[in-house]
């Protein structure tokens, strides 16, 4: 269904070369990035002017190493040296290749091996897992003593990227880009089977940088504070190339631990996440206001408020100035990506004037497929098509559920070396997500869960865990939860087990810190039993277990469903 959702205007850009160039010819004096030359120092600004310089002196040392069309991976924590990395290597010099920093050793050299890497660019904390291996080229984004011939200082490559563009060496900012050329290697974070190297090109991420634009408003004045893992392709796409191309400014944080603090420093206008973080910040709200006395005032509040809204007065940055106050006091919205979202943490985020967009996608779309506009969204739904993007279901059951299928430009290249998965997934242009959902009549999408995650019942039912999960962590006594089948060898009957993991802190502070493994149990055992009044006999959650750790997770806070299931079965 093709929306009709008013768009911002936005220009129209090619590749990833015209739109930092153009940027930087529009923006010039507005401050692209912040950073800290030390923990816990102050930010300092670095101009659009000063980030084309870099990139294009850093790709003409590159090029000058013999580095054309070569593939480079990079490695490090979100920092100003990976983006001036990314956009020179996929500016002019060859292929970019992203890895994921939480990766295991083995995991790492391993992609390294699979994506035939020339080179590669490295934060120094990396530095002793690259500096023995055969990679050609080894590039460190510090400035540290060095007693390896072939390691590169990447501010040193700067400088002398520098004189060579003096001396008339030009090769790099003459060099046209194919949009439509493989230049970008991202290998999925995925839940399951093997790492797969999805290739996109500069058409594919520009599609997404303007569709984004188009139906959400992001302004030059705009400021995004980086949290997310900078490769994942939702935190590139979206935290960094959209801010770049309306001339935004972007600050990045110190770890998940310094984002209090950050966010106060920076005082971010625009902060984009995953569902994991924005729960937890919005339940803490309510959970202090509870500790102090103020939960019966902000509930009063929230009610005045909402009324004056209906007749065009928003007093939220007045009756709410103490929340908007932890955000830095200029926070406007919250974009949330990777999974569905409680909607009624967005709607409690839009009760205190702070406006809440998600959206669908996948590493293979680069990574947008739906989105909710400016001035439109529907609870539990992930939005509509974005534009230039087709959306429909395959093999629709009686339900109205099925495969979300896509097509666009959005759609990737294929599977790097990989003809057999490329073959499964794309098919008369046409991207299999393998993800479940439904379509309302407005175009709305809703999802339902993962095709392989589906329990089919003996009378054929299909269960979707995540759907049960939803249920589940809307109780404030559940932190998470992982929903499975369990085959009953006597009855050959699929149950439904869940996995919970308690909001400790929540039990604790309700119920005193004594409760023990018996209390808990029938804390949880009450929400289940409440939750399967609700549902249908075929999807009655049949037993369950209490987990103390942590999910194991992928970078992107999504549970490692398969692992976690597995583990619980071995123990």
């Amino acid at each position: 269904m093709e929306n009709k959702i008013p768009f911002y205007k936005r220009r129209e850009i090619r590749d990833l070369k015209e739109m930092l160039n153009s940027s930087a010819e529009l923006f010039k004096e507005n401050t692209a990035f912040l950073v800290k030359d030390q923990k816990c120092g102050e930010y300092i600004p670095i101009k659009y002017q000063q980030l084309k310089e870099e990139v294009d002196a850093l790709g003409t040392a590159l090029l000058n190493m013999g580095l054309l069309d070569k593939k480079i991976a990079i490695i490090g924590e979100n920092r100003y040296e990976w983006i001036v990395s990314y956009l020179a290597v996929v500016n002019g010099v060859g292929t970019v290749v992203p890895l994921d920093k939480e990766l295991p050793e083995e995991d790492l050299l391993n992609l390294v091996s699979r994506a035939e890497i020339d080179a590669i660019i490295y934060a120094n904390s990396y530095r002793n897992i690259f500096i023995d291996t055969d990679i050609p080229y080894k590039i460190n984004m510090d400035t540290v003593d060095s007693d390896f011939r072939d390691e590169f200082m990447q501010s040193y490559l700067i400088n002398k990227g520098k004189e060579l563009l003096k001396e008339g060496h030009s090769e790099y900012l003459n060099i046209e880009i194919d949009p439509n050329a493989a230049k970008i290697i991202l290998f999925t974070s995925g839940t399951t089977d093997l790492a797969k190297g999805v290739m996109l090109c500069h058409r594919n991420i520009c599609s997404v940088v303007m569709a984004t634009c188009s139906i959400v408003l992001i302004k030059e004045t705009d400021r995004t504070l980086s949290i997310l893992p900078i490769h994942h392709t939702f935190e590139c796409s979206l935290g960094m190339m959209v801010p770049l191309y309306r001339g935004a400014s972007i600050a990045f944080c110190e770890g998940l631990k310094h984002i209090p603090k950050n966010i106060i420093e920076a005082k971010p206008t625009v902060i984009i996440g995953v569902p994991l973080i924005f729960e937890n910040i919005y339940w803490k709200i309510w959970k202090q206001a509870k500790k102090s006395g103020k939960e019966t005032a902000l509930k009063k509040a929230i009610k005045i408020n909402n009324a004056l809204k209906k007749i065009g007065i928003d007093l939220s940055h007045i009756l709410f100035k103490e929340i908007h106050a932890k955000f830095g006091g200029k926070l406007r919205l919250l974009v949330s990506g990777a999974a569905p979202l409680n909607p009624a943490v967005i709607m409690g985020f839009e009760d205190f004037g702070i406006k809440l967009a998600q959206g669908y996608g996948l590493t293979e779309c680069s990574p947008l497929v739906t989105g909710t506009p400016d001035t439109f969204r529907k609870a539990g739904s992930v939005g509509l098509a974005i534009p230039g993007v087709e959306v429909r279901l395959a093999n629709v059951d009686k339900e109205g559920i099925g495969e979300i299928i896509c097509k666009g430009s959005n759609v990737m290249l294929g599977y790097y070396n990989d003809k057999v998965n490329t073959d499964n997934v794309l098919k008369d242009q046409w991207l299999y997500t393998g993800d479940l959902g439904y379509m309302d009549e407005e175009g709305c999408f809703f999802i339902t869960g993962r095709k392989k995650n589906v329990i089919v019942t003996k009378n054929g039912k299909n269960i979707y865990p995540e759907e049960v999960e939803f249920y589940l962590n809307k109780s404030q006594y559940i932190e998470e939860s992982l929903v499975s089948g369990i085959l009953d060898e006597k009855t050959g009957e699929t149950l439904v087990s869940a996995q919970l993991r308690p909001a400790y802190d929540v039990i604790f502070d309700e119920f005193g810190e004594n409760v023990g493994e018996k209390d808990l149990h029938e804390i949880l055992k009450k929400i289940v039993r409440d939750l399967n009044d609700r549902m249908p006999l075929y999807k009655r959650i049949r037993n369950f277990s209490i987990r103390k750790e942590e999910f194991i997770k992928t970078t992107t806070k999504k549970i490692k469903r398969h692992i976690n299931a597995l583990e619980k079965r071995e123990n």
